[in-house]
């Protein structure tokens, strides 16, 4: 894995064995040429990366620009391959401990313009759909923001809570990625 674009194109990421689904590099920059299609991708934007994994999705953001990045990851093996991976493409980015239900309980203290969910596939949809719905009651989205939620290609479809505007869906081998931005009332 590398980061494809921007300040660190090129450097290398690490990926623990087992205990992630890393996005492959080519649908990463498939999903990024889509999101940069989406949303203005300025040094103000703020990126949140829930099941982050091993920091890629974020990392890229930051590497194209993005001002702010958090990474949530619940497992401390995951977090440990964040943490090279931040220390290698040499970006401040942060990452929490934690999972993301618990996370998203603090006090919004960002708006995040821009969001991406990886969870793991055995996660129900309906579980996926609870955290998007957290995501707006603890106003943790900025109005605008573009949400993107990957899930397993075949199975059952997911579909988005009531409060966002599905824009498209790109499918990547096994990966489908959902894209939806949310208009605050």
């Amino acid at each position: 894995m590398r980061i494809i674009a921007g300040s660190a194109k090129g450097r290398t990421l690490a990926s623990p064995d087992g205990a992630t689904r890393p996005t492959s590099d080519r649908a990463r920059e498939g999903i990024f040429s889509t999101v940069e299609s989406l949303i203005d991708f300025d040094s103000g934007l703020h990126v949140l990366d829930l099941f982050a994994g091993t920091g890629a999705w974020g990392l890229e953001a930051a590497s194209r620009g993005a001002s702010h990045v958090d990474l949530v990851e619940r497992e401390a093996k995951a977090v440990a391959v964040c943490r090279e991976n931040i220390s290698r493409v040499g970006l401040p980015v942060k990452v929490h401990l934690a999972s993301v239900e618990k996370w998203l309980t603090q006090a919004a203290h960002l708006k995040y313009g821009l969001v991406f969910l990886d969870p793991p596939y055995v996660l129900a949809n309906e579980k996926v759909e609870s955290i998007l719905s957290q995501l707006l009651t603890s106003e943790w989205l900025e109005p605008g923001a573009l949400v993107c939620v990957e899930r397993p290609s075949a199975g059952k479809n997911f579909t988005w809570p009531a409060q966002f505007t599905p824009l498209r869906e790109r499918k990547y081998g096994l990966a489908a990625v959902h894209y939806a931005t949310w208009a605050s009332l």
